[in-house]
């Protein structure tokens, strides 16, 4: 069914047993985020908050929580969208699938918006401090919105067709901000908000920009979807929903959301920034305050009976895994088309999305090849990937050749990772890509938006066994102790705590230590961490603690490496330096005092009883 409001949803969602109110008076200050944070980790419904301190408005989390509530909201849209994919991937097959084809005329009907004379989202206008004010976090700079739709248009070319709808980090409060008058609008590199600013500049002009809250759910999940240039999120939206988006004109001519709960109207200098952050973000740590663009607010609305949708942002998996995951379902059937030779391509949730990317590829091009162990093909695939939008972001970039394993299934880390361990050359496979870009919330760079990548490529049948026992023998360096298993073939081992960037000294002690020696023998992979019982406690802890906080260019060691033809490599053991650094930011931690509130609302009586 095609929602018309958020409402119209968690009516639907309710009546089907996906959803819970709460009907305990909650703080927006952390204790929202605390409670959305317990029920999404026990796989628990949507919740409606009835009664919020200091708020007028009731609030909604946890409508993504989990993939049977995605498919249940969007059940009736689902194969539609996937036969818009269909028909981009092979347009004659798609057309000799009867079955499917006759899905796409119902569906193409609602890509276009419908324009309309009235919207219920301009029913009252309300300042901009009494939206609601929802800290998720104890250091956070100020309250978020969490799942704001964040609309433009591209100056040049003004209208729906060439407009923008992302998923951008909106400050209400807090800093320098002056009250009720301007919020934070943090976008990041590689999004299309900072196109149309970008023209808006060059044109010597202000850019409006609009922020949507609620409204139907299908609004949400395009501004998260990295659709193509040219396809506007909006029309995805339409065709998600079985309902064409509704927008409205107000007084200045401005297209909004008609169903929107809420609408702030505003605009982008040139040059205007203010500090924004701290906040925590989805690597599990705290984005640290930076200078990002201000938007200047000019009005503020919303329909009569709003409901405000938040969610929280920390350490995968939250509820945003859920819109990884519906990305992929998507999108997945169309990686092949868009990059050749590549058959999949899987973000890996628990590093927090971009540090981590696993891909499958192929080798077709020389089959007469004598040396069918060396990676070529796999090499302009992984150029390709990491040329790819928000894929070009990833720091370590794992790919293989479906020659070798044809049933590898890319989303089974530990499999996958134990496939490369056991192929890749040290002295080979290793493909650095230095100073260049990386995310602006990864902290491990050697800037804002700085830092390097590299690609570990595995070919060919296993030339190693993985050890699953350390053997009695194995002597640490000074200083080096606790070494344990993560998986087979991956040892973890607590270092002295990184103290400056002369630490880099104890990384190399340790690598020295073994030139000479085959202790490692059958351990192609050795992690320095701060704690290595909880970084091999289980497989989730190894991936978030590696690849958060290690940068490849300036934390990848080797024993007995060697540089040769410019190219850097090992004869011996990888290295990585995942131990917590100086320049890092802090990682997330939950207030006690908090949780033990929490505690209460799951004792027998209270709203969640039952479920915490």
């Amino acid at each position: 069914m095609g929602y018309a409001s958020l409402r119209e949803c968690i009516i639907d969602l309710e009546r089907e047993g996906h959803l819970l109110r709460i009907k305990e008076e909650i703080d927006p200050y952390l204790e929202a985020a605390e409670v959305q944070r317990r029920v999404f980790a026990v796989d628990g419904p949507a919740l409606l908050f009835e009664r919020v301190r200091g708020c007028r408005f009731p609030l909604v989390s946890n409508l993504f929580g989990s993939r049977a509530r995605v498919h249940f909201m969007f059940r009736d849209a689902l194969e539609g969208v996937r036969s818009l994919v269909d028909a981009k991937v092979d347009p004659k097959a798609f057309a000799r699938n009867l079955g499917r084809a006759v899905r796409l005329p119902g569906v193409a009907a609602h890509l276009l918006p419908r324009r309309v004379t009235r919207g219920a989202v301009l029913d009252h206008t309300l300042a901009l401090g009494d939206l609601p004010q929802i800290t998720s976090w104890p250091e956070d700079g100020g309250p978020f919105i969490t799942l704001p739709q964040v609309y433009s248009e591209d100056p040049n070319a003004q209208g729906l067709r060439r407009s923008n709808l992302g998923m951008y980090r909106v400050q209400l409060a807090g800093n320098e901000y002056v009250p009720g008058r301007e919020v934070g609008l943090h976008y990041q590199i590689h999004r299309g908000l900072g196109v149309h600013h970008a023209a808006a500049i060059a044109r010597g002009e202000r850019l409006p920009v609009t922020i949507f809250v609620g409204g139907p759910p299908a609004m949400t999940v395009a501004a998260v979807m990295p659709l193509p240039e040219g396809l506007p999120e909006i029309a995805f939206a339409g065709a998600l929903n079985r309902r064409s988006i509704r927008m409205v004109r107000d007084g200045q001519g401005r297209y909004l959301h008609a169903d929107a709960d809420f609408c702030i109207r505003g605009s982008l200098g040139p040059s205007e920034t203010k500090r924004e952050g701290p906040f925590g973000d989805h690597l599990g740590y705290y984005a640290r305050a930076h200078e990002f663009p201000v938007l200047r607010v000019e009005a503020v609305s919303h329909r009569e009976g709003a409901i405000w949708p938040f969610t929280v942002v920390g350490r995968p998996p939250q509820e945003d895994t859920l819109f990884g995951e519906l990305i992929h379902e998507l999108t997945g059937p169309l990686v092949p088309s868009v990059l050749p030779g590549v058959r999949a391509v899987h973000a890996v949730d628990w590093a927090g999305v971009h540090p981590l990317l696993f891909a499958i590829g192929s080798e077709r091009y020389v089959p007469y090849a004598t040396n069918k162990d060396r990676p070529m093909e796999l090499l302009t695939q992984a150029n390709a990937i990491l040329g790819q939008g928000q894929m070009s972001l990833a720091k370590y970039l794992f790919i293989v050749s479906d020659n070798d394993a044809p049933g590898l299934d890319i989303h089974d880390v530990g499999g996958f990772l134990r496939h490369v361990l056991a192929r890749f050359d040290p002295m080979r496979d290793l493909h650095f890509h230095t100073h260049t870009t990386m995310d602006t919330l990864d902290y491990s760079g050697t800037g804002l938006n700085e830092g390097s990548k590299v690609v570990v490529a595995a070919r060919g049948p296993s030339r190693r066994t993985l050890e699953t026992r350390i053997a009695s023998d194995l002597t640490l360096p000074v200083g080096f102790e606790d070494a344990r298993i993560a998986l087979p073939g991956v040892l973890v081992v607590r270092a002295p705590s990184w103290a400056s960037p002369l630490s880099t000294e104890d990384a190399e002690r340790f690598v020295a230590s073994f030139a000479n020696t085959r202790a490692l023998s059958g351990f192609p992979l050795v992690v320095l961490v701060d704690d290595a019982s909880f970084a091999a406690l289980n497989l989730a802890n190894f991936i978030w603690v590696t690849f958060t906080r290690s940068n490849p260019a300036t934390d990848i060691y080797g024993v007995d490496a060697v540089v040769a033809h410019k190219a850097w490599g090992c004869r011996g053991a990888l290295v990585i330096d995942a131990r917590i650094k100086t320049h890092h930011a802090p990682p997330l931690i939950e207030d006690p005092v908090v949780r033990s509130r929490v505690d209460a609302l799951g004792v027998r009586g209270a709203s969640l009883y039952g479920v915490l």
